[in-house]
């Protein structure tokens, strides 16, 4: 039986600091064969790194999330190119934009932290884990001026018509528990024209927590729940789908 790889969980998040080493010991008795871990900044981009160090199906990515991005300054570069020096480092991740929340940094502050660290993962020849929220047009307009840099839109929001786009550059879409809510009408449909081998599965632990778990604290045992909806919009059963994710995932991520 194909195990899970959830594609992108904050084990760093302090949701997990009274029982993380616990929960992640037993990761491999819920199906979860990997993990794959990015950074929001400098800080949680290091615990990533870490806890890549400490369990050996745990990777990471390094980067500045936008909503984090506000003390970013041009040394900030400099240290996420050492730490994507480490060998279990796989992407720059999670950037990208974030207009949903007025407090957040300011949309010329996003855009400077998203470009610097997509030409850092041109320069490093690795993938990028994006983020959009709010933010479609100006993402994808963003990520086509980096050509040679490929990677997932993460917990994919936009419409089919943009998701068609991103998969004729090359791109991969993720989904997460929202995919499983009663009104994910533009998941779904994105979800029934992707190519089941550009599809990744994530939980964005301890964030989004499918259905029936609504309200409770999300960790990678529950991306079972995102692989057994994608194979009931997909027409498959759910073996083909953690299989076929699991290859996505370590395909991109070079694992």
């Amino acid at each position: 039986m194909a195990l899970l790889f959830d594609t992108h969980a904050h084990y760093d998040d302090e949701h997990f600091d009274a029982d993380r080493d616990a929960l992640l010991r037993g990761m491999r008795e819920e199906g979860v064969g990997l993990i794959l871990n990015p950074g929001c900044d400098e800080d949680s981009s290091r615990t990533a790194v870490a806890l890549a160090d400490k369990y050996d199906f745990v990777y990471a990515a390094v980067g500045w999330h936008p909503e984090n991005c506000a003390p970013y300054k041009d040394a900030s570069l400099d240290v996420l190119r050492e730490l994507a020096k480490h060998p279990k480092v796989r992407a720059i991740g999670e950037i990208g934009l974030d207009y949903h929340w007025g407090e957040n940094p300011p949309r010329e502050k996003q855009h400077e932290v998203f470009r610097a660290q997509l030409a850092l993962a041109r320069e490093l020849s690795l993938p990028v884990i994006v983020h959009d929220r709010d933010a479609h047009e100006d993402c994808l307009a963003i990520v086509s001026e980096f050509p040679n840099v490929r990677g997932v839109f993460h917990c994919y929001s936009g419409s089919a018509e943009m998701a068609k786009r991103l998969l004729d550059m090359g791109w991969y879409l993720g989904f997460d528990g929202p995919l499983t809510y009663k009104n994910a009408r533009r998941a779904v449909e994105t979800a029934q024209i992707a190519p089941l081998d550009r599809i990744l599965i994530e939980t964005d632990a301890p964030y989004l927590p499918p259905v029936p778990h609504r309200g409770e604290r999300n960790d990678s045992s529950l991306v079972r729940l995102v692989a057994e909806r994608l194979a009931q919009i997909k027409g498959v059963d759910t073996e083909t789908v953690v299989a076929a994710t699991a290859e996505n995932g370590k395909r991109l991520f070079d694992i």
